[in-house]
């Protein structure tokens, strides 16, 4: 009896692969005051950014107007092109056809 119980703690000890806190920690170190201090150059850092800014600031079930979306964003970055072509091109944010609604994705990476 005691082998699975020594056996259950290892097991939960590889459990917390599946949860995405660490990276939102990570992104912390990026904001002063509440506001971005830089746009990360690093792919995989630009990444964990983009996945907090989704997650954030915007609703899975709600449509935003671009000036919605880029005042979103101007209340961590001023540089909220940027940013929205970055929450486009990674597929974390859509929009449609005729540019005037956005949506958050539904999952995220």
């Amino acid at each position: 009896m005691s082998q699975s119980t020594e056996h259950q703690p290892s097991q939960s000890a590889a459990a917390p692969h599946p949860h995405p806190h660490p990276p939102r920690r990570d992104v912390r170190d990026l904001f002063s005051g509440g506001r971005l201090t830089v746009i990360p150059r690093k792919v995989a850092r630009r990444e964990q950014l983009l996945d907090h800014l989704a997650e954030t600031l915007f609703t899975v079930d709600r449509e935003y107007t671009e000036p919605e979306v880029n005042e979103a964003l101007r209340t961590v970055h001023e540089d909220c092109s940027a940013l929205r072509r970055y929450l486009i091109t990674s597929g974390r944010l859509t929009r449609t056809r005729d540019g005037r609604t956005y949506r958050r994705a539904a999952t995220t990476r």
